[in-house]
C-alpha cells in the first residue's frame, strides 16, 4: 500500500479539515521534530505514531521516529516502574535505578536527538533528558498512562527527570501533576483509513472468523488488547461464564504482545489456563502485523469489552465505536473519556456488572444499534487522526511562544 497523505482523509473529514492543517503548519514548515518511545510494534503509541509520523511530512515538517534499545532486565524494570506509576505498590530500588540510568546512557550516545522538537514518549526514555544535546531545542514528555495515583517512589523516581522538560502532554486532566512547566491535554486518536479501521469486504471478515473457528451464526463477544493483567482477560472470561449459563455465545480474546512489555507471556499462559479449552473461548495470540484481522474480528463482534483495570485511554474503545459496536468499558482511564454511560456504550465496575450489561445487549438489538451510530458519531467529532495533528501542530506553535496567551494566525489568499 503506497504512502497515505493528508488529502487521502478529506472524504472522511472535510476539506476545510484539511484546509486547516496546511494553513497552522505552514507557520512550522521545515521544523525538525523527534518522536522517540520504546517500541516499533506493540501498543497504541507503536500505532499513532506509525500513522502520524508519515501524515507530520506529508505536512511540510521534518518529523523522525526513533526506538530505545535496551536488554530483557531493562524492560522488566520499566515494566514495573510503568505498574507502579499506574497506582501498585513496587519498590523502586538503587538496583532498578542503576538499571535504568545505565541504558539512558546507552540509549542517549547511539540516538542522534537533535530536533527543534523532541517528544518523549513515557517512562522508558524519559531520562533522555539527562542528555539533551541543546538547551535551544523544545523537549516534551508525552504520557499515555493513567498517572492520577501513582506509588510515591515511582513517582518521585521519575519526576527527577521530567521536571526537566519544557512541557508535559497528559491524556486526562486527571493524569496531570505539580510541575513547573506547561502541561497540555491532548487525546490520542485512530486512523480511519489503516487496515485496522478501513471498510473491509465482507468475504474477508467471513474468512477470519473461519480461520480461527468462530460462529458466524453465534452472538461474538469480543475483547482486542494486550495479554496484560491491567486489562483484566481473566476478569473477562469469568464475566463470560456468567453470560454462557443463560446465553448462547462465544468470546474472543484477542491480542498479542509488545517488545517492550515482558509479561504478556505469563498473562496468556493464565488466561489459556483459565479458558480451560472450553470451545467457546477463543483465545487468540496474534502477531504485529494483524491489523486486518483484528479489523475484521471486531467488525464481526455483537458486543466489545475492554474490562481495563487501570487505562490510559484506551484505543481499542475508540476502534471499536468507530465500527459502530456498543463498547463495555472498565470506568477508568480515558475509556471515562470516550463512553457515555447508556448513550455509546456502558461503564462497568465489576465482573457481576459486565455480565449483567452483556446480557442487556444481547437481548436488545435496538439499544445495540443505537450506541453503534452514536459512538461512531463521537469519534467522527473527537478522536479521529486528524484532530491530532491539529493538536501537535499547536502545541508546537505554544511552546514556541511561551509568553503569549493567544497565538494568532493570518492567511492570505
Amino acid at each position: 500500500m503506497s504512502p497515505k497523505r493528508l488529502d487521502d482523509y478529506e472524504k472522511v473529514v472535510g476539506r476545510e479539515v484539511i484546509e486547516e492543517l496546511h494553513l497552522v503548519a505552514g507557520y512550522l514548515r521545515g521544523t525538525k521534530m523527534l518522536h522517540v518511545n520504546s517500541t516499533r510494534l506493540g501498543g497504541g503509541v507503536a500505532e499513532i505514531l506509525n500513522q502520524m509520523v508519515p501524515l507530520l511530512e506529508d505536512l511540510g515538517i521534518d518529523c523522525k521516529w526513533l526506538v530505545i534499545k535496551g536488554s530483557n532486565n531493562f524492560f522488566q524494570v520499566t515494566k514495573q516502574l510503568h505498574n507502579a506509576l499506574q497506582g501498585k505498590p513496587v519498590e523502586i530500588t538503587s538496583g532498578m535505578e542503576q538499571v535504568y540510568q545505565e541504558h539512558t546512557v546507552l540509549n542517549a550516545d547511539s540516538l542522534d536527538l537533535e530536533g527543534d522538537f523532541v517528544i518523549i514518549h513515557d517512562p522508558q526514555p524519559a531520562g533522555l533528558i539527562t542528555h539533551r544535546p541543546k538547551e535551544t531545542s523544545n523537549w516534551v514528555w508525552r504520557c499515555h498512562i493513567d498517572l492520577s495515583s501513582p506509588h510515591p517512589e515511582a513517582w518521585e523516581f521519575l519526576q527527577k527527570y521530567v521536571v526537566k522538560y519544557d512541557a508535559s502532554i497528559f491524556s486526562m486532566p486527571a493524569f496531570s501533576q505539580e510541575l513547573p512547566h506547561g502541561q497540555y491535554l491532548i487525546e490520542p486518536s485512530i486512523d480511519p483509513l489503516s487496515d485496522k479501521n478501513r471498510d473491509l469486504d465482507p468475504a474477508f471478515i467471513s474468512g477470519v472468523l473461519e480461520q480461527y473457528g468462530i460462529d458466524p451464526e453465534k452472538p461474538i463477544i469480543t475483547q482486542v488488547s494486550r495479554f496484560d493483567y491491567m486489562k483484566d482477560p481473566l476478569g473477562v472470561i469469568q464475566a463470560f461464564r456468567q453470560v454462557k449459563k443463560r446465553e448462547n455465545c462465544q468470546l474472543v480474546l484477542a491480542g498479542g504482545s509488545a517488545t517492550d512489555d515482558p509479561e504478556g507471556s505469563e498473562v496468556l499462559e493464565k488466561v489459556k489456563a483459565q479458558a480451560d479449552h472450553d470451545p467457546d473461548i477463543h483465545v487468540l495470540e496474534l502477531p504485529p502485523d494483524s491489523d486486518l484481522e483484528i479489523n475484521a474480528l471486531q467488525r464481526a463482534s455483537t458486543i466489545i469489552l475492554q474490562k481495563s483495570l487501570k487505562e490510559g485511554f484506551g484505543l481499542t474503545v475508540t476502534e471499536a465505536m468507530w465500527k459502530g459496536k456498543p463498547v463495555l468499558g472498565g470506568a477508568v482511564g480515558g475509556i471515562r473519556r470516550q463512553i457515555i454511560h447508556g448513550f455509546t456504550g456502558f461503564l462497568v465496575r465489576s465482573i457481576e456488572g459486565t455480565a449483567f450489561r452483556i446480557r442487556q445487549l444481547l437481548h436488545d438489538p435496538g439499544l445495540r444499534k443505537r450506541m453503534g451510530e452514536n459512538g461512531r458519531a463521537h469519534v467522527q467529532a473527537n478522536y479521529l487522526i486528524t484532530r491530532h495533528l491539529k493538536d501537535y501542530l499547536l502545541l508546537m506553535l505554544a511552546v514556541q511562544r511561551p509568553q503569549e496567551d493567544i497565538v494568532n494566525f493570518f492567511f492570505s489568499p
